[in-house]
């Protein structure tokens, strides 16, 4: 060791604009090594749902344990959809999916904030946003350049595309704002 400091790494909202709202991707908070002050980030983002692909092991080892509890008492929408990293959603996560999606969809729709992370904010993170990105009625082949051009890393394993490929692309929803 040549005694140089480690500084923690803050958390990055990778965002792009779905469905009148602000879809982003990122690591799990605290896996940079400052649990609090990406807490704290996350929480100043104001978003209206934290959805969570990373698994309760991958939280307890950088100290997100609270996590859940956490965004709660802060006001957001939580909604944990544990999934092995590099793999696509298990039919447990995959029955579960409609209720958070319709959720997300939601919240998009009313100009909210969702965000979206797992362990290294890349695959299953990437996976999910795609997926739900067709399901508010992106086309397909757009919503895959828009999630890796916003984070290069999103687009995991092959399972993890095909999965979120076979999305049932939704008619995308215009709102008319009053001036």
């Amino acid at each position: 060791m040549d005694g140089a400091v480690s500084h923690p790494q803050p958390v990055i909202f990778h965002a792009l604009p779905v469905g009148g709202g602000i879809l982003a991707l990122s690591a799990l908070p605290g896996a940079g090594g400052d649990y609090t002050g990406d807490l704290e980030h996350l929480v100043s983002w104001r978003p209206a749902m934290v959805i969570c692909m990373a698994q309760d092991h991958e939280m307890i080892g950088v100290g997100a344990g609270a996590l859940a509890a956490d965004v709660q008492n802060r006001g957001a929408r939580w909604a944990q959809l544990a999934i092995e990293k590099g793999a696509a959603p298990e039919s447990e996560v995959q029955a579960h999916w409609p209720v958070v999606r319709d959720q997300a969809r939601r919240a998009l729709l009313g100009g909210g904030r969702v965000l979206m992370h797992c362990a290294d904010g890349c695959g299953r993170s990437g996976m999910m946003a795609l997926r739900l990105m067709i399901e508010c009625g992106d086309a397909p082949d757009d919503a895959l350049r828009r999630v890796a051009h916003v984070r290069g890393c999103a687009l995991g394993s092959q399972a993890q595309v095909n999965w979120a490929l076979r999305a049932e692309r939704q008619a995308a929803l215009f709102v008319r704002h009053a001036d």
